[in-house]
């Protein structure tokens, strides 16, 4: 958005305005434009949830909810998504009749520039929630609309790799805040040297996991010389990233003999069935999934967070492999998770992002660390829908 002085808007509001004003003021009108004709396009897919809700709420008025608890379950589910989804787009609605509003009301007034600026914040918002509503009608996983649990690791480098992986995080919970998704850190082991060796960061939101399955992998920065048949530096960190069912309880059994289950002392270090640890740390023998859980005050708490856990990643692991049950993962298939890198980081001599699984890359690396990880996290999703 362009600047314009105190001067420049007084003119503006005269009718007498700069060049630089009158571009700043064009630039500003067409952004406010695109936004509400962006909006007025989504009015069929209002007309089609408000029919969607109104057929829910008819079969909930002529079905028998107990005669199937399971059933009736899912109807209110269904309802309660579409009443989401209806409100949400009634608010856009609103939001776009008040940036038109405002912008017809500020041509009137001679070209009011303070107008302007508040239409274009409303647009702004408008433009947002068009973005996220759009991806999240691509997202058609079976765990897309749960909430997501981030987990990274540092790599073997030392500190510059755990340095590397407290920068990840950093954007991750950047990325959150502009979301209006609000990242918790549930476990953290710091770095005597600083940085971060391990931290898992929770997001309780609808289709964090959806958003994010796609950062899954190797994160890797590289700092090389002007000669760039040099390198100089290479860390990584590791980002894995599980649903967080919001609603759902995991039924899944695991057969005790198929688990090893460990304390982690603050250092990180296991000790097998010791309990005056509170961490608890599982292998799973049949596929070489481990998992762990150092945020509760309790062994046993931490026992029972691990386990749902290694429950999800197993329901995820199945659903990458097309099998129908857990038992039937094939442990050779599943990859080797320092072995599939996802996106480099380039620090020097030139700045850029290269996202590996879409092919996107991106110029501005300062803005992708500061959380401004939509294109990516878009890009990955249209890839996910083009396999």
């Amino acid at each position: 958005m362009a600047k314009v002085t105190t001067e420049s808007s007084v003119l503006i509001g005269r009718g007498c305005s700069s060049s630089s004003g009158s571009s700043g003021l064009f630039s500003l009108k067409k952004k406010i434009d695109d936004a509400v004709i962006r909006a007025e396009m989504l009015a069929p897919a209002l007309e089609m949830e408000e029919a969607r809700q109104i057929k829910q709420e008819e079969m909930l008025r002529e079905y028998n909810l107990w005669d199937d608890v399971a059933k009736s379950n899912e109807i209110l589910i269904e309802l309660a998504d579409t009443t989401r989804a209806v409100d949400a787009l009634k608010d856009l609605r609103y939001k776009a009749e008040e940036a038109k509003l405002i912008t017809q009301l500020a041509e009137m007034d001679a070209i009011n520039y303070r107008l302007f600026k508040q239409a274009y914040s409303a647009s702004v918002d408008v433009s947002k929630f068009l973005d996220r509503y759009e991806m999240s009608k691509l997202l058609s996983g079976p765990y897309d609309m749960e909430g997501a649990c981030v987990i990274i690791r540092a790599g073997s480098k030392g500190v510059n790799s755990e340095v590397w992986a407290e920068q990840l995080l950093s954007m991750y919970l950047k990325w959150g805040a502009k979301q209006g998704y609000k990242g918790r850190i549930v476990e953290k082991y710091p770095s005597k040297d600083g940085g971060i060796k391990l931290v898992t960061l929770e997001f309780e939101s609808e289709y964090a996991y959806g958003y994010l399955s796609g950062e899954r992998g190797v994160h890797c920065m590289i700092r090389s010389s002007h000669n760039e048949s040099i390198l100089r530096e290479t860390n990584l960190a590791n980002v894995d990233v599980i649903p967080l069912f919001l609603e759902t309880t995991l039924e899944q059994d695991i057969d005790d003999n198929d688990m090893v289950i460990s304390s982690i002392s603050p250092h990180g270090e296991e000790q097998l069935l010791c309990r005056t640890e509170p961490a608890v740390s599982i292998l799973h023998i049949p596929t070489g999934i481990r998992v762990q859980s150092s945020d509760e005050r309790t062994h046993f708490a931490n026992k029972i967070k691990a386990l749902n856990r290694l429950k999800t990643k197993l329901l995820v692991v199945a659903a990458e492999q097309g099998v129908s049950s857990v038992k039937n993962i094939k442990k050779e298939a599943i990859a080797d998770m320092w072995s599939q890198e996802t996106r480099r980081y380039f620090f020097h001599p030139y700045k850029l992002v290269q996202d590996l699984r879409s092919g996107i890359q991106l110029p501005d690396l300062n803005s992708v660390l500061d959380g401004n990880i939509e294109p990516l996290i878009g890009a990955n999703i249209s890839f996910r829908q083009d396999k």
